[in-house]
């Protein structure tokens, strides 16, 4: 009996099976998924310019929702679990601060009827020296709002962030002061309305132990395009640990 071409008739279909389990596979099969992006799943994005990231405002696909975090997220889960056809939505708005979101809530939230709503507003709030009263007030009401139009969203809020950039936001201690103010109302607004709580500000501090502040922040508020991977990453760990039992 010669066992050579056996061997290589083995080795053959070995290989030829291995290769059709690669094709059959879909590229994105590592991504784990979150448990509350089920089918037909609409996730909005609402905040400020670190949002809206320049986003088309038109149909067109290829722009309609900036670059930054809420891109990399939607690209990423969007592309892994096609099938179940989720829907992103971008409605941040450069210089907004919680005056301006409250102005357009109807239109821009409640109107999209939106199953996941993530919220990062707060830094325009304090370069225009909104009252912590009024910007908590206001927000509340919001959440209050939104809640009572759709009992089973699930709420995303992002904390502001900031770090110390040189020749930017100077005074640096004043303004971070305000900054993490308006973290700890971010943070009881989460837990009051039963929302996930995002802590931006200790992913941007654990990064700058390896990288300078500059390579995540480029003027103490909007992130480099490293900036924006830490915020999805960050994200997306905070979303899937959250609601990990549901």
């Amino acid at each position: 009996m010669k066992l050579q071409p056996i061997l290589h008739r083995l080795i053959v279909a070995v290989a030829a099976f291995a290769l059709k389990l690669s094709a059959a596979e879909p590229p994105n099969s590592t991504v784990e998924p979150i448990a509350i992006f089920q089918k037909e799943t609409r996730v909005l994005f609402q905040g400020d310019s670190i949002t809206d990231g320049n986003r088309g405002r038109s149909a067109d696909p290829n722009h309609i929702l900036g670059h930054g975090y809420q891109f990399i997220i939607a690209a990423k889960f969007g592309a892994a679990f096609a099938e179940k056809n989720l829907t992103f939505l971008n409605r941040g708005v450069s210089g907004n601060t919680v005056v301006d979101l409250e102005k357009r809530w109807q239109k821009d939230v409640l109107d999209l009827q939106p199953d996941v709503l993530s919220i990062l507003i707060g830094v325009n709030d304090n370069s225009h020296a909104v009252p912590m009263d009024q910007y908590e007030q206001i927000y509340d009401g919001l959440l209050t709002a939104t809640k009572a139009a759709n009992p089973k969203v699930r709420l995303v809020l992002c904390e502001p962030f900031t770090l110390p950039i040189a020749g930017k936001k100077e005074p640096y201690e004043p303004w971070r002061a305000g900054i993490k103010q308006r973290q700890e109302i971010v943070a009881k607004l989460a837990k009051k309305h039963g929302a996930a709580l995002v802590r931006f500000q200790a992913a941007f501090d654990a990064a700058c132990e390896r990288a300078p502040a500059e390579h995540w922040i480029w003027d103490a508020v909007h992130p480099t395009y490293s900036g924006h991977q830490l915020m999805a990453a960050e994200w997306e760990r905070t979303v899937r640990e959250f609601w990990k039992e549901k």
